[in-house]
């Protein structure tokens, strides 16, 4: 044997100086590739995504019987998951201003495959009237879009797999049972007969893009020995300890003596069984589990799953993540309310309603939702419902719920029908709901299921008594699937439900849009006795001016273009820009019609001011201590297309005032003022974290926005969990005006600020304002200052003003504000940092962007340029 030569080179890393061999790098080496080939044979056991080299095409209705019938040219490169609108877009073929009726063709899919022997392929969603066609012979049709199929198929080489997506027009037309009522939201009412999502067939304010294609992933399982088919988590709390639960399954029979498993929770490790030859079960126990928590709350702690298999060969698999926590239902001491206690613990539950990342392939990518529930969280939201209007998300989204912290509130794909109540659709029903259940099992983040959204409302609408609207889906199959699946997660029969009408208030769960589409002033928030909102406060948010410029080209607000994206009823006389204008004009005092027309910037700004306070507004009342509610959530988070729609955040992925607004009330630390009328004002104090919490309250009324003519300061005493409320009055030790309830005179201050701080540091946790007289005066010279400096690798802004500035708002060609549409007290240093805009997509992308980081500041980007407004000021403050 040669002698071995050992070469001694200094390590780079090392800042001692110290010497490896060069034959530990050959290990090293040795052992990266056995680790990567280990990682290899891992990803063999997983499904394969069958996501390139897909095509496809449209062809009239019934055109085509079978492939073999297929057109030679024609053909889209398309991505899968994906829709027929998306590949469309990607070619640059699709018109979103006017989409074509897509439902109502043929559209078929090809692609090419290769191998020998059996496969299995896996469609998990396939929209929505589909066959699946392998060398020219069908081998599987389906009818609903929320359905996961498996086919068992032989290769010989190679064969080509193709999809076709009938026209609806036939199922619609199918004869069931006659129909009770006939909501107006949806077209075609015949909808109802079809297992498929209602975005783009409502109209009123849904682009009608229509779902077709194979949205959910293709897959084909490996040919592997231990390729993976199902893999089945579950997780519970027992007493102090967590218990996480696996039944995997495998795609080929296996020899149990021979091999070995073991499931790995955190530091714990326990042996799995075999239940038989493909089948591997067990549980793994963790003593004193730390539980997962709403980010308001606490850490939403996740514990990482590995499957560690040896045949001979030791390899580990990870299987994901899993979060401990309870859940339940509290209906209250009267049986009426309802609110969710997690781990034990009241949560007021606040957050937004859904739509989707990408309504043209109903999905989005990773990076789309991250900066969704960054957005969302930052705003100290801890809720988002899926509604019944939508698609199931992916299990990205989910995912990324119990990361975020985020819980979820989740209807089954159902909304406003009265749904047949034959074999065949009860028998759809059970399958679908089934699997959805299957697969988010194991998500800590899933907190209620309710059956559909405003299908008991519709009918109570319509007159009918609780006799004739009752469905046995929503009070009998439903929750006999969620007791049987995930008994884990609360179940309500349908948002909304519970009062004398089920959309009652001051009962189980309503839809509030007293404030909102019915225009009622603002004490109708305390008279409605709101238990919990599902939906509210929908408002037509109008976006910054940069999507206004970059996605509309316009802000006149009589452009088609604008009043496309404005929400509105099917069948009313106005739409929600007029409910807006009715704010606007009562609480501002100005005549919305003459401003949009004499000075549409300030209307503009107005009208962004005026939801923001709104927002804040109503959600302080629903947090007030005393307050009946337990959770409201916004309609909706995020726009369909850009323009003034109901969303918080516009179709480009920028928040709107309303977010900035609903963040200034939605902390976990949190100070709000009420106004009591005759009583004064209260100040409330929520402490939602685990932690005690000593600071000092400051109290000041300013007149002409800068003179001090009250005071008072005091240290409180926030318990873990804990609220408190103290009276302004009390505060203050002698009597004094703060709501101009008693008119012994003029008033005698402007604001009242109410400042909480850090006892030790002195810096502010938490500010709440409230002005005696919300009109829109006159405007003045504030002596407002701005300097934009660098910070790090961003950019930030100083801000400061002489006198109270209200609803600050900075434009920006090239940023936006992370802290935007707030108050400002007078000699007070303001830091804003600013974020870049990403270049804006196109109008018809409806593509969120993917960051929410400071973007560097180096020489290929601009430095910040722009003005700071604030509606009382005479001008803008330009920087730059």
């Amino acid at each position: 044997m040669d002698a071995l030569t050992i070469d001694l080179v200094p390590d780079e890393g090392d800042a001692s100086g110290a010497f490896v061999t060069a034959a530990g790098e050959a290990r090293d080496a040795a052992q990266a590739e056995t680790d990567a080939a280990l990682a290899r044979a891992s990803q063999t056991l997983w499904p394969q995504r069958l996501d390139t080299g897909w095509q496809c095409v449209s062809t009239a209705a019934g055109a085509c019987a079978s492939p073999a019938d297929l057109p030679v040219h024609g053909w889209l490169a398309a991505q899968v998951p994906g829709t027929v609108a998306g590949a469309r877009r990607a070619a640059g073929l699709l018109d979103l201003a006017n989409p074509p009726p897509l439902a109502f063709d043929d559209h078929w899919y090809r692609l090419a495959l290769a191998g020998t022997g059996k496969r299995r392929l896996r469609l998990h969603g396939l929209a929505t009237v589909a066959e699946v066609w392998l060398d020219g012979v069908r081998h599987l049709d389906s009818d609903s879009m929320f359905v996961t199929h498996d086919l068992d198929i032989e290769l010989n080489g190679s064969a080509t797999l193709a999809l076709c997506f009938r026209s609806l027009t036939p199922a619609l037309a199918a004869k069931r049972s006659r129909a009770r009522w006939r909501p107006r939201l949806v077209s075609p009412p015949t909808l109802r007969n079809v297992r498929t999502t209602l975005l783009g067939h409502m109209p009123g304010w849904c682009p009608s893009v229509q779902a077709v294609g194979p949205w959910r992933p293709v897959e084909m399982l490996g040919d592997a020995s231990h390729a993976f088919d199902t893999v089945d988590v579950s997780s519970r709390i027992d007493g102090d300890d967590g218990l996480v639960s696996l039944t995997l399954r495998f795609v080929h029979p296996h020899d149990e003596a021979r091999c070995r498993a073991a499931l790995e929770c955190g530091d714990r490790v326990s042996s799995l069984q075999w239940r038989d030859a493909y089948t591997l079960t067990g549980s793994v126990r963790v003593p004193r589990v730390q539980r997962w928590w709403p980010h308001t709350h606490g850490e939403p702690t996740l514990y990482s799953l590995t499957l560690q298999l040896d045949d001979g060969r030791a390899t580990s698999h990870v299987l994901g993540r899993v979060g401990f926590r309870s859940m339940e239902a509290d209906r209250g001491a009267d049986g009426m309310g309802f609110a969710l206690r997690v781990n034990g613990l009241p949560v007021f539950c606040r957050g937004a309603c859904w739509t989707s990342a990408d309504l043209v392939t109903l999905g989005g990518s990773e990076a789309q939702l991250r900066h969704a529930f960054t957005l969302a969280r930052e705003a100290g939201m801890n809720m988002l419902r899926v509604g019944g209007t939508m698609v199931y998300e992916s299990d990205t989204f989910y995912a990324l719920a119990d990361e975020y912290g985020m819980l979820v509130w989740q209807d089954f794909a159902l909304a406003n029908f009265d749904y047949p109540n034959d074999a065949a659709f009860s028998a759809s029903i059970e399958r679908e709901a089934t699997q959805f259940l299957v697969r988010t099992r194991r998500f800590a983040s899933l907190a209620i299921l309710c059956g559909g959204s405003e299908v008991d409302q519709q009918a109570a609408m319509f007159g009918l008594p609780p006799s004739m609207r009752a469905q046995p889906l929503f009070t009998e199959q439903l929750p006999a699937i969620v007791a049987r699946e995930r008994s884990d997660v609360p179940y309500v029969s349908n948002s909304p439900s519970g009062g004398v009408w089920p959309f009652s208030t001051n009962e189980g769960v309503t839809h509030y849009y007293g404030v909102g589409a019915y225009q009622r002033p603002l004490d109708d928030v305390r008279r409605s006795q709101v238990r919990f909102a599902a939906e509210c406060l929908a408002f037509a948010n109008v976006p910054d001016d940069a999507t206004l410029r970059d996605a509309l080209g316009t802000i006149h607000l009589h452009d088609p273009r604008w009043k496309a994206a404005v929400p509105r009823d099917p069948g009313a006389g106005w739409d929600f820009d007029d409910v807006r204008d009715h704010y606007l004009q009562t609480l501002y005092g100005v005549e919305p019609a003459r401003l949009r027309y004499e000075d549409p910037e300030r209307y503009l700004d107005l009208s962004r001011a005026v939801v923001a306070e709104l927002m804040a507004d109503v959600f302080a009342e629903w947090r007030r201590t005393g307050s009946t509610c337990g959770g409201a959530l916004v309609w909706q988070l995020q726009d369909l297309r850009p323009g003034a729609g109901w969303g918080l955040i516009d179709a480009t992925g920028r928040p709107k005032s309303a977010l900035h607004g609903l963040a200034r009330t939605l902390q976990p630390i949190q100070v709000l003022i009420t106004d009591e009328g005759l009583n004064g004002l209260d100040i409330h104090l929520h402490n939602e974290r685990a932690q005690p919490l000593g600071a000092q309250l400051e109290l000041v009324c300013l007149r002409e926005g800068g003179v001090k003519v009250a005071s008072a300061s005091c240290e409180v005493e926030l318990a873990p969990h804990g609220v408190q409320r103290l009276s302004a009055a009390a505060c203050l030790g002698q009597f004094f005006d703060f709501t101009h309830a008693y008119r012994f005179g003029p008033r005698a201050h402007d604001v009242t600020i109410a400042t909480l701080r850090d006892r030790t540091s002195g810096q502010i946790i938490s500010e709440a304002f409230h002005l005696p007289e919300r009109r829109i005066g006159d405007r003045h010279e504030l002596g407002l200052t701005v300097a934009a400096e660098r910070n790090g690798d961003g950019w930030q802004l100083v801000i400061e003003t002489r006198r109270f500035a209200r609803f600050v708002h900075i434009v920006d060609p090239h940023y936006r504000a992370a802290q935007d549409w707030f108050h400002l007290p007078p000699n007070r240093r303001c830091v804003v940092p600013l974020i870049a805009l990403l270049p804006s997509a196109p109008p018809d992308r409806f593509v969120a962007h993917a960051s929410n980081a400071v973007f560097k500041a180096d020489a290929t980007y601009p430095a910040p340029a722009g003005e700071v407004r604030a509606v009382n000021a005479i001008s803008a403050t330009f920087y730059g």
